[in-house]
């Protein structure tokens, strides 16, 4: 360390103290530090406390070099599980990190370049669905951050990254328009004839409250009687069921998928009074296999051994149903979702209003389906006035 006086414009003594610090780890050149102040012993300590700062903030590249992505990626996913997540969500973690890993795995942490990670962005680009990419990258990026806290790399590869846009062919746009998202009128009340004629136990009452309300089926799936108001006609939405291996006695109730997604919505009241037919039954249910029941979690859709039904069974129910119509669209019933939008569209809900009500679960889709749906209103409207008084426009003559 060097140390001199020196005068100030205004003429007073100042002590000036120089040191060497860490190398420029770009140019290998050394770094001088230097700090003032009206002592010597003062600047002596300054110049000291910032070296100590850089070689604290030094980067461990012998480290970087030698612990691998995977290790990394490990050590992140421990910590990240304890921060509260859902294990839903937590398993799309697990399953990006399993991308990641598939090309990165055994490369050391502190040789990932941003090239080389935008090279791998691209080439699992036109894999995989651009949402998944981009979960892929934020689950990368929690990762090189874990690694930049540890000292391990100085700053992050996926920084400015850039996520490929795909696309859309012709045929592409021409075979998935946005009446592919829900049911027309007669699709729906074909698809609920069907139900009433063929369905299975609970199938007339689960899918006409899947129509009529909304909600998602991981929601129906955790009601409990304590959510039914049948005062009010009213259905509370608090959680849902989570079921990772369809094993009927591992579910996990999770709140719902949003803070907006809690809600308390109104239904029809001919809806409510088939889920307050099926109350009587299952009570009676109950009594008579009141020594069977291994699970009373007061569920409203529960097998005779109180457990409550699964995603998965609604899905098979809905498969089965669809074999006896004629709809082709690929639905699941998350498309009663979007059948929803489109009923209370066409009954003039405002746009507020249904988002509401379902939760605001894909306000981009949400948006859409109101605004096809209004669009053809207006159009169908245009075209009714115009049969209405179609004389009177085939009088019109024109030079």
């Amino acid at each position: 360390m060097y140390c001199q006086k020196f005068k100030t414009k205004s003429g007073q003594i100042r002590w000036e103290c120089i040191a060497d610090g860490e190398p420029d780890p770009a140019t290998g050149k050394r770094k001088q530090i230097k700090r003032r102040a009206k002592t010597q012993r003062e600047a002596k300590e300054r110049v000291q406390k910032a070296v100590r700062s850089t070689q604290e903030d030094k980067i461990d590249e012998n480290s970087g070099n030698r612990i691998t992505f995977d290790q990394v990626a490990a050590a992140w996913m421990e910590i990240y599980k304890q921060t509260g997540v859902k294990r839903s969500t937590v398993r799309i973690r697990e399953k990006e990190v399993a991308i990641l890993n598939r090309y990165m795995a055994k490369s050391p942490i502190g040789k990932i370049t941003y090239s080389m990670y935008q090279k791998f962005i691209n080439n699992i680009s036109p894999n995989y669905a651009r949402t998944t990419v981009q979960g892929v990258n934020t689950s990368a990026g929690m990762i090189f951050q874990h690694a930049i806290k540890d000292k391990l790399i100085k700053e992050s590869p996926n920084r400015d990254v850039i996520i490929p846009k795909k696309r859309k062919t012709v045929e592409e746009i021409e075979i998935a328009p946005i009446e592919q998202k829900y049911l027309t009128n007669e699709e729906l009340n074909e698809f609920l004839n069907a139900t009433l004629d063929n369905g299975q136990e609970l199938d007339i009452e689960r899918f006409y409250l899947l129509a009529f309300s909304g909600m998602r089926s991981g929601e129906l799936c955790a009601l409990k009687w304590s959510d039914i108001n049948f005062s009010t006609n009213t259905v509370r939405i608090t959680k849902t069921l989570y079921n990772e291996d369809n094993n009927m006695r591992k579910f996990e109730l999770t709140p719902p998928k949003t803070n907006g997604s809690i809600r308390s919505i109104e239904v029809d009241s001919e809806i409510m009074q088939l889920i307050k037919s099926h109350y009587k039954r299952q009570k009676k249910i109950k009594m008579k296999y009141r020594y069977e029941v291994e699970h009373d979690g007061n569920f409203v859709f529960c097998r005779a051994n109180g457990y409550p039904y699964i995603q998965k069974n609604i899905v098979m129910r809905m498969a089965r149903l669809m074999e006896y119509t004629n709809i082709e669209k690929k639905a699941t019933p998350h498309i009663f979702r979007h059948t929803h939008i489109s009923m209370m569209a066409e009954a003039g809900v405002d746009l507020a209003t249904v988002m509401e009500r379902v939760g605001h679960d894909d306000p981009q889709t949400t948006l859409k389906i109101y605004t096809h749906v209004t669009k053809k209103m207006k159009k169908d409207a245009s075209a009714k006035v115009s049969n209405l008084y179609e004389n009177a426009l085939s009088n019109i003559k024109f030079n």
